[in-house]
């Protein structure tokens, strides 16, 4: 792998990291873009449900804001939504430009409606194929634009350089010896940890290891106890968990249990289109009080032209199990979705590191708060990747204010790197049984427990060492699970059933940083 000599090296090829990439080229930089995998493949492509922006006659930024606020249930950085609903008509524009071919209807953009929303402001690209189109219509344009992207290529670690910058190291290929990555800031766009549960929507790139890299060389991340699950996957043994977009309920569809009734209106009074919280809470209480494995998702009242038209990629997917939903109930359940927290960053996206920067779905730009108001990470995305970009092209100092609250813990040198193929499996069976949708405090300290053990024997017997993925893995699950423990309350995406109910006193982000203090749990408020 041969060094860099100017430019900002760019680690992820979702939304975040192509579009920062192509905005960097056109202000004059040279951006080096990096992809453990395929260019193509990220969490983007796999988004169904759209990208919500006030772009519509009946909607505006206010609105969007003050929906934003509602779903993140007390946590949403104000500042920051305000970014995000009054830049965000901007940046859709930025995607039009790019040339994403948005869903029209008589020469006006189609506007979708989703759970939490007080209108329709949900913009769609080949029906229910958005993020697809979106990854492909950027992706051209950074190859066609010749920005250099090296796929297969990992990073490895980040720490300092002999002049105290922030260097990089990453391997290509089945090297396995790494090189060091030289000159120019990082931009970390390395997406979520979803696939480090069991039952999980994402990709399986999808580990987390951009928060474990950056955490290990000492940056600030937060909000890390907020898991975002989808309520509604497609459930069959042996069948991929295939999203079935939150837009079905949004045109009508109905939820209903083994018995055929319909449910929802017992939970809240927006039914079907509560937030993602509160249905897939619904739905883990139905399914363990009818003792099934899945509720029932019932479109059959949408007419079939207009399911078949909006909805290509799920009525497709459906057919390759012989069900047609405009006559067949769609057995679903909840799965892991998308991660709230992450790197913690300042409204520019520069973390607590100088030198590092995050945008997407590895940041925690507290924009979220504890529960993510659909499709709003594609925006958010672009929003905030807008104002990396500014931030690499004319550099200020900055970067994230002080937390309600940082815990901090150590990180022990383990005792040898062995093998670690399995570990990943054993991560994704605790978190999913342990720090779940319905979390107790017995379940994570047994988790928090098992992981320090695995960390101890698969953490880097020496700081200057390269981490495995399987420790990358295990990491980031404690961080998840540590983070859970601490906080004793429940809010948005982080539901306690021994601690049910918000608590003032925990009305703050809660931030974690490597070092030497005392473990969460006990650094915890009462």
């Amino acid at each position: 792998m041969r060094k860099r000599t100017a430019g900002p090296l760019i680690v992820g090829s979702g939304i975040a990291g192509l579009y920062v990439a192509l905005r960097c080229r056109e202000l004059g930089l040279r951006p080096v873009i990096i992809t453990k995998s395929r260019l193509e493949e990220s969490n983007t492509r796999y988004a169904q449900g759209g990208i919500a922006a006030a772009v519509g006659p009946a909607d505006s930024p206010a609105l969007h804001l003050r929906d934003t606020l509602r779903a993140g249930a007390g946590l949403v950085d104000v500042r920051a939504a305000r970014v995000l609903t009054e830049e965000g008509p901007l940046r859709i524009a930025d995607l039009v430009r790019y040339g994403v071919p948005f869903d029209t209807v008589e020469g006006h953009v189609s506007l979708g409606r989703e759970g939490a929303h007080s209108v329709a402001r949900i913009l769609h690209a080949g029906g229910d194929a958005t993020g697809l189109q979106i990854e492909e219509t950027l992706r051209k344009r950074v190859v066609e634009e010749g920005i250099e992207a090296r796929e297969r290529t990992v990073l490895r670690r980040l720490g300092e350089g002999p002049d105290g910058e922030l260097c990089a190291w990453g391997s290509t290929g089945d090297r396995s010896t790494p090189e060091l990555l030289d000159g120019g800031p990082v931009v970390l766009a390395t997406g979520g940890a979803g696939s480090l549960y069991l039952q999980s929507s994402n990709p399986a790139i999808a580990t987390g290891e951009g928060v474990a890299i950056a955490f290990r060389a000492g940056a600030l991340v937060s909000d890390l106890e907020f898991i975002q699950f989808h309520p509604t996957a497609f459930f069959r043994s042996g069948a991929p968990r295939h999203l079935i977009s939150e837009a079905l309920r949004g045109e009508g569809a109905l939820l209903r249990n083994e018995a055929g009734e319909r449910f929802m209106p017992r939970y809240h009074r927006d039914a079907e289109l509560a937030s993602r919280d509160i249905v897939t809470r619904a739905i883990h209480t139905e399914v363990e009080r009818t003792r099934s494995s899945c509720v029932y998702l019932d479109a059959t009242a949408i007419p079939r032209d207009r399911l078949f038209a909006r909805f290509p990629t799920i009525c497709r997917f459906l057919a390759s199990y012989a069900l047609d939903p405009s006559r067949d109930r769609v057995p679903v359940a909840p799965v892991a979705h998308y991660m709230v927290g992450g790197i913690t960053t300042d409204l520019e996206g520069r973390s607590s590191l100088p030198g590092l920067l995050a945008c997407g779905e590895v940041a925690a730009t507290g924009v979220h708060g504890a529960n993510r108001l659909a499709s709003n990470s594609l925006l958010e995305a672009v929003v905030f990747g807008e104002r990396v970009v500014r931030q690499l092209v004319h550099p200020t100092a900055g970067g994230p204010k002080p937390l309600g609250k940082t815990l901090h813990f150590p990180l022990r040198e383990g005792e040898a790197l062995r093998d670690d193929r399995k570990v990943v499996e054993t991560v994704q069976r605790l978190l999913w049984e342990s720090v779940g949708i319905v979390r107790r405090g017995p379940g994570l300290r047994s988790a928090v427990h098992t992981l320090e053990e695995l960390s101890r024997k698969l953490e880097p017997e020496r700081e200057s060492a390269l981490a495995s993925p399987g420790a990358n893995a295990v990491l980031t699950a404690l961080l998840i699970a540590r983070s859970a423990l601490a906080r004793t309350e429940s809010r948005g995406a982080h539901y306690r059933s021994d601690y049910p109910s918000p608590r003032a006193a925990w009305r703050h982000h809660l931030g974690v940083r490597r070092g030497p203090q005392t473990a969460l749990r006990r650094a915890a408020p009462g």
